[in-house]
């Protein structure tokens, strides 16, 4: 028996209050939040009867909504009926990312809260015509917030391009700020800031810099002599780590990353402001000089250069190899073991299943890989069938074109219409400025122009496909040649292009390869095609087995 749906029931009647500060006024967000009460109150809630059911506060950015977790608890609370009505100062406060902000409205509309903003108080968003004028305030909103960080970005950079520096002073360095006096807050702000050396602990990073120019101690040593004199980074993190099991490991990378830092020999560099190193002097006293900041680069480049490594054996199919056991249908994937490394010759390498008997030699599945590869051949006189096989594959799974989307997207630029056709009735009336009905035609505008530019993209789509698989078929005959010619890495990058997975039995012979699309939807092709499957070709019909005769051409798939 088929279940009745549920009912939505009404909400109750009552308001929620959503409060939001930005970024810029968390030095004192309850100020605006009071403001905010004050003019909510004033212009919705003393004409309303309905009762105050919640406040919801945020003190973040209004460009994402994901993050806000007042803003994400009202929408929860909304769909459990709770209240029957949003009261927010304006759209700015609600959000500025116009697409969500009104896709929220539309949803809280749709479970019957209305939203209504303080400084329009008559403003219904769901209503047509008044709608246009809520998306305009969210788009003018999102476009504040984007000039506020673009000019909060050009600060930035012009006080690093003086000499100047942003955010936390790096370890061995504090920042320092006085209020700045009224007769300068218009030179230099409210504060007054700067970076000075931190007497507690700068003696520790020329200790460490000490022992790096003196061209004897690794990274891991510095840590350990560090260590060894009481010290840590300013986190309170310890330069050697000890585990509960005695061992030890060096925290080297911040070390490295202190060493490449060109703060502490008195530069600024930033890549985002396009400030490269020794050109731009900082305003604080270096710990290093520049030359000596230059050695300890030069040093820690050339051991990188002529490190001895320990290289473990590269296993050709690493991750990549499995095994069909007898009486069993999962595959048991093989890892790779390399026992008696102590020996003179260093081991001999097997794909293994841990604690078993099922040990393969690795060298004899990989010397298998080239006859694979080799075995993977198309006809040249195919392609063309290919192409035309393909093609009406691709028509088939993609609907001629996406109809879907290429009706969403036309209908859309009705909706466009429809939407200029009611403003320009509005703008006729007066209803609207003319300053807003340029705004608003600019808008459209650059939305017609982003739905085309969308429909070209579909219409290139099949191109685009048939070039993928003309790259394919290329690599797809070329592979054993390629193979032949690369060192191990770059043949491991290239089976991990073309091959999923390869089975092997107890013995270690290759009975199977899973390839990777676009190669497994040629081979599935290739294999229907030879089993008689008929095409058409330039209005002719031809059968693959008669276009395939006396042809070897996919013997592996």
């Amino acid at each position: 028996m088929r279940q009745k749906r549920k009912q939505q029931l009404p909400p109750r009647p009552g308001w929620a209050i959503y409060l939001r500060t930005s970024n810029q006024e968390t030095q004192n967000p309850e100020n605006s939040q009071r403001r905010q009460r004050h003019v909510i109150h004033r212009a919705l809630l003393e004409k309303s009867p309905n009762p105050i059911f919640s406040e919801y506060i945020d003190n973040l950015s209004g460009r994402y909504a994901g993050n806000r977790p007042g803003y994400q608890q009202m929408l929860s609370d909304a769909r459990a009926g709770h209240f029957s009505h949003v009261a927010v100062e304006n759209a700015e406060r609600f959000g500025r990312n116009d697409t969500e902000a009104l896709v929220a409205i539309d949803e809280l509309h749709a479970l019957g809260v209305a939203v209504r903003f303080a400084d329009y108080p008559d403003l219904d968003p769901v209503d047509p015509d008044d709608r246009i004028m809520v998306s305009l305030l969210f788009s003018m909103a999102q476009r504040e917030s984007m000039k506020l960080g673009q000019r909060v970005r050009g600060g930035l950079h012009a006080k690093l391009r003086s000499g100047g520096f942003s955010g936390p002073a790096p370890d061995g360095y504090k920042n320092c700020e006085v209020k700045t006096e009224a007769a300068n807050a218009v030179l230099n702000g409210k504060y007054t800031r700067w970076i000075e050396q931190d007497p507690e602990r700068i003696h520790i990073w020329r200790e460490a810099w000490d022992l790096l120019l003196a061209d004897r101690h690794t990274l891991a040593d510095i840590c350990e002599e560090l260590h060894k004199r009481g010290y840590h980074y300013r986190s309170g993190r310890p330069f050697v780590h000890i585990n509960k099991n005695g061992k030890r490991t060096a925290n080297r990378s911040t070390l490295s990353h202190i060493f490449h830092n060109w703060f502490y020999a008195g530069w600024v560099v930033s890549e985002k402001a396009e400030i490269p190193p020794k050109t731009v002097q900082g305003h604080w006293i270096p710990i290093v000089t520049t030359e000596e900041f230059e050695r300890g680069i030069q040093i820690l480049n050339h051991r990188n250069r002529y490190r001895v490594v320990r290289r473990k054996h590269d296993y050709l199919l690493k991750g990549l190899i499995y095994i069909q056991l007898s009486g069993k249908t999962r595959l048991t994937k093989l890892t790779g073991s390399k026992p008696n490394t102590h020996r003179s010759g260093g081991g001999t390498a097997y794909y293994c299943i841990p604690s078993s008997s099922i040990n393969i030699l690795c060298r004899k599945v990989d010397q298998q890989i080239s006859s694979v590869l080799r075995s993977i051949r198309i006809d040249p006189n195919m392609i063309p069938i290919l192409h035309n096989h393909y093609s009406e594959d691709l028509a088939r799974k993609l609907g001629h074109l996406r109809p879907d989307e290429r009706k969403r997207l036309e209908q859309s630029l009705e909706e466009i219409d429809v939407e200029e056709q009611r403003a320009a009735t509005l703008y006729v009336k007066g209803t609207i400025s003319e300053h807003i009905w340029n705004n608003l035609w600019t808008n459209w505008q650059d939305r017609r122009r982003f739905i085309h530019q969308s429909l070209e993209a579909l219409k290139s789509s099949r191109t685009i496909h048939i070039s993928n698989l003309d790259d394919a078929v290329t690599l797809f005959g070329k592979a054993s040649i390629l193979y032949e010619k690369l060192d191990q890495s770059d043949q491991k990058e290239l089976l991990r292009q073309i091959i999923r997975r390869v089975v092997v039995d107890s013995e270690g012979i290759i009975v199977k390869v899973d390839l990777h699309p676009p190669f497994s939807y040629l081979c599935h092709l290739l294999n229907e095609l030879q089993n008689g499957e008929t095409i058409a070709v330039d209005k002719k019909t031809k059968t693959s087995k008669q276009a395939g005769q006396g042809s070897d051409y996919v013997q592996l798939c």
